[in-house]
């Protein structure tokens, strides 16, 4: 029974990346009837990684990338999906650390799907860099879909404190779409 209620209770934390809609996206205003949630995100990524793989061929284990991008967002569960402008990268790396080490208490293998967590936020191995880099290229080309389908207004951010950026505005200043802009901001 408490290996069924372990399940449980795992599934239904993950379950409420279903509804957590990417901050990012909100943030921007993305003017669309349905944005993005973390869950599809995850999706994306491993979409993505899976055609990276058969495409490129890379020599890599594609099913411990695979784990490690299913595990990759489980922490924001617990804290939500924080941007770089309201905590910086140590602290939200503290904080998602700690939720995934709560989350996943209790699963007999939990602190082996811990150890795929920590391997990708470290991205020292081969598996771990393509991992993130497939995380991060999922976005960008989410942000360009947005973009193409006109989800962005740039003249209806009043108030985005992203915009205050320089590095934002100097990339806006040399008439970048919003989607050149989010992929050099990033980069």
């Amino acid at each position: 029974m408490e290996k069924a209620q372990n399940v449980i209770r795992y599934y239904v934390i993950c379950n409420q990346l279903k509804n957590l809609i990417r901050t990012g996206w909100k943030n921007w205003h993305v003017n669309r009837e349905r944005i993005e949630s973390v869950a599809e995100h995850v999706y994306g990524a491993q979409m993505l990684a899976l055609a990276m793989y058969s495409e490129y061929e890379y020599p890599i284990d594609i099913m411990k990338v695979l784990f490690m991008l299913v595990i990759h967002e489980v922490g924001e569960a617990r804290i939500g999906d924080l941007t770089q402008f309201e905590i910086s990268p140590e602290e939200k790396k503290q904080k998602e650390q700690e939720a995934v080490s709560k989350i996943l208490n209790g699963l007999l293998k939990g602190e082996e799907i811990e150890q795929l967590f920590l391997e990708f936020d470290e991205r020292k191995t081969p598996e771990a860099f393509f991992a993130y880099q497939c995380d991060m290229l999922e976005c960008d080309l989410q942000s360009k879909l947005y973009d193409e389908e006109g989800c962005v207004n740039l003249k209806e951010q009043e108030g985005h404190q992203t915009l205050e950026n320089k590095k934002v505005q100097l990339l806006l200043e040399q008439g970048l779409s919003w989607s050149e802009m989010w992929l050099r901001f990033g980069q």
